[in-house]
């Protein structure tokens, strides 16, 4: 009896021994697939804003005094420009018509969104020498416009641009108007009926202007010339067409007495 007791016994520690055992094997690892990693963006690096750029310049540099001088610049990049002495706020590329009183240094100034950037002119201010203004160079100018020698120039409609025709005729007047330096030619302009009294009158005076800065541009004192608009006052025909229209739209000459 006490061995049977003990075989059951010995048969209970088997059985726990081997349950126990079993129970401490180690569980296989649950392996998960890793995601695949996306490519991520190519990082694109932006270009810096460019620098702007300014060139300034005064023709002629040297005027007497009374004189004018015209005064050009040309930006790029800029979002805005600005020239001391005056002048102010202007546009990225123009010019502009001075007579300053004495010597001056002008700057300009153009900003834009990668900085700025300066550039100056001097225009030198002499006083104005005694020439005396000679009769005969006053004969001699009138009798150049009189004969046909210096002629007038036309314009197309709304416009104050030298055509190519315009600018050959020009530079046939600047050798006639420079042969008689002490004499002063008036450079009229005018514009057809058409448009408001003021419009013309602004219209007639870039006429002029651009006439007057083409024939400084190639030489003639600007002493010598004064512009002048009469916009639609004086027409050189009276009619209602195209045709004589054309012939409205000029810049005249004439000799200042």
């Amino acid at each position: 009896m006490k061995r049977a007791f003990l075989s059951g016994v010995s048969c209970l520690l088997c059985v726990l021994l081997i349950f126990f055992l079993g129970g401490c094997k180690k569980k296989a690892a649950l392996v998960v697939d890793a995601p695949e990693a996306v490519p991520s963006a190519p990082v694109v690096s932006k270009a810096p804003p460019s620098s702007p750029t300014i060139e300034l310049s005064a023709e002629p540099g040297t005027i007497e005094r009374g004189d004018q001088t015209t005064l050009k610049w040309k930006s790029q990049n800029a979002s805005s420009v600005l020239i001391d002495g005056g002048v102010g706020t202007v546009t990225e590329n123009g010019s502009v018509v001075l007579s300053p009183a004495e010597s001056t240094t002008y700057t300009a100034t153009a900003t834009g969104s990668g900085g700025s950037a300066r550039d100056s002119t001097r225009i030198t201010v002499v006083g104005r020498s005694d020439r005396v203004i000679s009769a005969t160079d006053i004969e001699g100018l009138q009798r150049a416009i009189d004969e046909g020698r210096i002629r007038p120039v036309f314009f197309k409609y709304d416009l104050a641009r030298l055509s190519a025709d315009s600018q050959q005729v020009l530079n046939e007047n600047a050798r006639w108007i420079k042969k008689f330096p002490t004499a002063t030619v008036i450079i009229e302009g005018h514009c057809d009926e058409r448009g408001s009294e003021e419009y013309n009158l602004a219209l007639g005076d870039r006429r002029s202007q651009a006439t007057r800065e083409y024939l400084q541009d190639i030489g003639v004192r600007g002493g010598q010339l004064e512009a002048l608009s009469f916009g639609e006052e004086r027409p050189f025909e009276n009619c209602h067409d195209e045709t004589c229209w054309q012939k409205n739209r000029r810049a005249h000459f004439v000799v200042k007495r």
